[in-house]
């Protein structure tokens, strides 16, 4: 938690004058009870009009400023809490941009959207509190034990046997409550993974008749965090009435123990009055405590699970320092005995791959499922490290160039066409912001999307919806290819990208292809034989090995792997 407060430096000034505002308030808190003991004592009792008059104006005007000095500590603070709220959020953002694909697979996507949102407001709100109650709470205890101790020795017995009793009841609590918070955040990202399964697939959800089970799954999530929840409710009803209780028997000591010493003569009423109300600032100032020991502990929980994102180092980093290398060939993609791991699997997902693929050419992938094609192609943009091995782009290691500068050569299709909230337009420029309306509408064309967009009411205005959920698969396909043409980048990489179009608009697109790609280097994966026999090159993946390498003739003579997938899906007819 103290770690996440160094990020309060741009609001020094803010949190430097809530301390001095909400300073002045509470000396004002502990002047009036003076005040009124002395128009009790000087005033009433002397039947003295004007002490009354002038010792009540000046009365109202501290209780003005307090007021105003409580406005300002409000305001300050809020400003204060919210900046660093944003600034948290920006660095979780910013951490989480700079993960690869290794470290959100590590912690999961519901956990990380809990830790951007409902963990950082737990964080700032306690920060929040922090800035008014943990420097009024002490000032309001230690002053009004000061002042109270002046008005009547005789009773600061009371006030001894009371503050040990608080103080052991608010540690208590939060010794207690802090496990159970931590484990109430770990339940929420559960409810969270659940919910977000149950919205993604609701549709294959309902073809399968699983609505009933994903409920059941839902409720057992929730129950549980429910348990949890009730179990730190029940702790903290406790302490409430528990800390009433003792503000009450307090009110009651005083005033029984106070009217004898008045009896007795050895003090007054104004004094008694003025222990009873610091009596109260004293106690009201550890209740302010409980208050933050309640948010504490939950906050603490939250700024760990905060702290847990912000301390993972990267796997995948930009290298210290690169000297400039020429390029020996732009878009040349080198493969050299690359072998991968996936974390924690006995066995790697790719060995051995060695190709070149150069600028004009276009190179196919295709394999058995789970042979390791989306694998490979994830090496190229460094979506993951190669364990052995090393992948050249224009001559040069991957791992030696900026990631910013290695991504801007190459346009991607991932094999999960995604679109975003906003316009045809403003998806297809995604690939490059400064494309001019020709070059969105000569991309689209390329990509054969031009045909259903123009068909729609506002044309390359129309709006997509999030998740591109008002087009079909094919469409959104077609749109995410038209995304990294408008790129004109030096590698295009297409991870199965057309497997959602029919064969008719497939040819087409690849005929267009052709045409606009003829300088850039292209990576084809592809399912289809169909899709991929015309390339320059086809490299054959089986069980993460290259079984096979050439064109369709030289492999499907060759190569028993690829005889037996074209056989699977080709007749004789169209072999011939």
């Amino acid at each position: 938690m103290l770690r996440l407060l160094r990020l309060l430096k741009p609001y020094t000034v803010p949190v430097l004058a809530v301390v001095i505002v909400v300073f002045f308030q509470c000396m004002s808190d502990l002047y009036l009870p003076t005040l009124m003991s002395d128009i009790v004592n000087k005033g009433i009792t002397n039947g003295d009009i004007n002490y009354i008059l002038q010792t009540g104006a000046l009365m109202l005007l501290v209780a003005f400023g307090g007021s105003i000095c409580a406005i300002l500590a409000s305001y300050l603070s809020s400003h204060a809490a919210m900046g660093f709220g944003e600034i948290l959020r920006s660095r979780i953002f910013g951490k989480v941009s700079s993960f690869s694909l290794h470290e959100f697979d590590r912690i999961g996507t519901p956990s990380l959207v809990t830790r951007s949102t409902n963990d950082v407001t737990q964080v700032q709100m306690v920060v929040l509190t922090m800035m008014r109650m943990m420097i009024s709470a002490p000032i309001m205890a230690i002053g009004g034990i000061i002042m109270a101790v002046s008005k009547d020795r005789g009773l600061a017995w009371v006030i001894i046997v009371v503050i040990p009793v608080l103080a052991a009841i608010i540690i208590s609590t939060a010794v207690r409550g802090f496990p159970l918070f931590r484990a109430i955040q770990k339940k929420i990202d559960g409810i969270n993974l659940i919910l977000r399964e149950g919205l993604t697939g609701i549709r294959v959800i309902r073809a399968f008749d699983r609505v009933e089970d994903e409920k059941a799954r839902f409720d057992e999530a929730n129950r549980d965090l429910t348990r949890i929840s009730i179990r730190v409710n029940r702790m903290f009803a406790v302490l409430m009435p528990a800390m009433m209780l003792v503000m009450n028997l307090t009110t009651v000591s005083i005033i029984w123990f106070g009217s004898n010493r008045i009896d007795r003569g050895t003090s007054n009423i104004g004094n008694m009055m003025a222990f009873l109300q610091y009596a109260m600032q004293i106690l009201f100032s550890f209740l302010m405590a409980s208050l933050l020991f309640i948010m504490l502990p939950r906050a603490q929980a939250s700024a760990e699970r905060i702290n847990e994102v912000l301390d993972i180092e990267p796997d995948i980093r930009d290298p210290e320092r690169r000297d400039a290398v020429a390029p020996m060939e732009r878009g040349l993609l080198e493969f050299r005995n690359v072998d991968f791991w996936y974390h924690g699997a006995e066995e790697p997902a790719l060995r051995d791959i060695s190709f070149t693929a150069r600028p004009g050419e276009v190179t196919a992938i295709i394999g058995s499922t789970g042979s390791g094609k989306s694998t490979l192609i994830n090496l190229i943009p460094r979506f993951y490290d190669v364990g052995e091995g090393a992948i050249l782009v224009d001559g040069v290691d991957v791992r030696e160039m900026p990631q910013a500068a290695l991504r801007d050569r190459i346009g991607l299709v991932p094999q999960k066409a995604v679109l975003f909230t906003g316009t045809i337009a403003d998806n297809i420029r995604y690939g490059r912001e400064d494309a001019t309306e020709d070059e969105v509408r000569m991309a689209a064309a390329t990509a054969q999307a031009l045909g259903f967009i123009e068909e729609m009411p506002e044309r390359f205005d129309s709006p997509i919806a999030q998740g591109g959920t008002n087009v079909s698969g094919g469409q959104k396909q077609r749109l995410s290819i038209a995304r990294a043409l408008v790129k004109r980048p030096e590698i295009y990489l297409f991870d199965d990208s057309f497997s959602a179009l029919d064969f008719k608009t497939d040819a087409s697109l690849r005929v267009a292809l052709r045409k606009v790609t003829s300088d850039a280097t292209v990576l084809i994966v592809g399912q289809r034989v169909a899709t991929i026999r015309d390339a320059d090159r086809i490299i054959v993946l089986d069980e993460g090995r290259i079984a096979g390498m050439g064109t369709h003739a030289e492999l499907y003579s060759g190569c028993e792997v690829y005889r037996e997938i074209v056989a699977s899906q080709l007749s004789a007819e169209e072999l011939a």
